[in-house]
């Protein structure tokens, strides 16, 4: 027979349909389906691994602070789809510690399984350590006065007359038990040797670590009175001045002494030292003397404010109303 010349004969769906079983349907299309799901969802690889969680603390009353130190994050071993575990390591999970209710003391949180959230798919295998420890304390408010500590001493005939600090005292916010041991700040040493002259310097504070991780590195600013020594002189012809409605008015005497405390280099240097002083009548007492002020011009000199230990006479009479008393003078006047 000439198989070129044969019809060409296709199978019978018709009757390949009938031979397949009609329950088969509905397994094979759920067969399928689950091999999809397989594929696209469970066919990462499930491994195990450890993780570092974050400690996220919420809810912590105003009133209170946690006083000791803790670790910041726990090691935590999960199991699951390679691409959840990764996601997981970016901190996609923290260890929410919520303490809406703590009062002070000690508090023993346990880390359960059930206490990490993780995407649906993962599990909680272990969790190191297995408790936190937090130590919870009142939060006060303290002003601490700062002390300045030195050593040495300033350059010879010179003296420290004061130190005073900028700030005088720190305001620190932290927990009772800590800041009620302590009474005072204490600087750095400040080395005085050697100072000649006034100075200012800035100078950190000596902080326990406690202390320091309340404020953390704090300077202060210490202003140093460096003076030089004095001596007692007595500094005679400093001229009365009128002035004001007692201008022309005749006074005697006409001049006062004052003895002062003066620099050493100031008293030992030839110089005007009455220009150093100025003397003015202030006010007339009872028995109509004239009081005398002097005050020191120092300042315009350069040099600190000078010390008036004495003034003579401390009065002077005018001679316009001694000679309505007494009868005509020899008038000593200061224009």
């Amino acid at each position: 027979m000439n198989l070129l010349n044969k019809p060409l004969e296709f199978p019978d769906f018709r009757r390949l349909q009938n031979m397949w079983p009609k329950d088969w349907t509905l397994p094979f299309i759920s067969l399928a389906l689950a091999v999809a799901l397989w594929y696209f969802v469970g066919g990462d690889d499930t491994v195990d691994k450890n993780v570092m969680v974050p400690i996220e603390v919420i809810n912590l009353p105003r009133d209170l602070v946690i006083s000791n130190q803790f670790k910041q994050d726990i090691l935590v071993t999960i199991s699951g789809p390679r691409k959840q575990v990764l996601a997981i390591e970016k901190g996609d999970v923290a260890r929410q510690v919520d303490l809406l209710r703590a009062v002070p003391g000690t508090m023993v949180i346990k880390n359960e399984i059930h206490s990490i959230s993780v995407p649906r798919g993962i599990k909680v295998l272990r969790i190191q350590p297995d408790s936190i420890i937090l130590s919870l304390d009142k939060l006060v408010q303290k002003q601490l006065v700062v002390k300045p500590i030195t050593k040495g001493s300033p350059a010879s005939h010179h003296n420290l007359r004061q130190i005073r600090m900028k700030p005088e005292s720190i305001s620190v916010t932290g927990p009772q038990t800590v800041l009620a041991e302590i009474d005072h700040l204490e600087t750095q040493i400040i080395d005085l040797t050697g100072l000649n002259q006034p100075t200012q310097l800035q100078i950190p504070l000596k902080l326990s670590p406690a202390l320091l991780d309340l404020i953390g590195e704090t300077s202060v600013t210490a202003d140093l009175a460096i003076v030089e020594e004095t001596v007692e002189k007595k500094i005679s012809g400093i001229p009365i001045e009128i002035e004001g409605n007692k201008v022309g008015k005749k006074i005697s005497p006409a001049a006062v002494t004052v003895t002062a405390a003066l620099p050493r280099s100031v008293a030992r240097d030839n110089r005007d030292l009455p220009s150093l002083f100025r003397a003015t009548i202030i006010d007339e007492n009872e028995a109509g003397q004239l009081m005398v002020r002097v005050v020191s011009r120092g300042g315009d000199k350069g040099l600190e404010p000078l010390e008036i230990l004495k003034v003579e006479p401390p009065f002077v009479t005018s001679l316009e109303d001694k000679k309505l008393k007494d009868g005509p003078a020899t008038p000593h006047s200061v224009e």
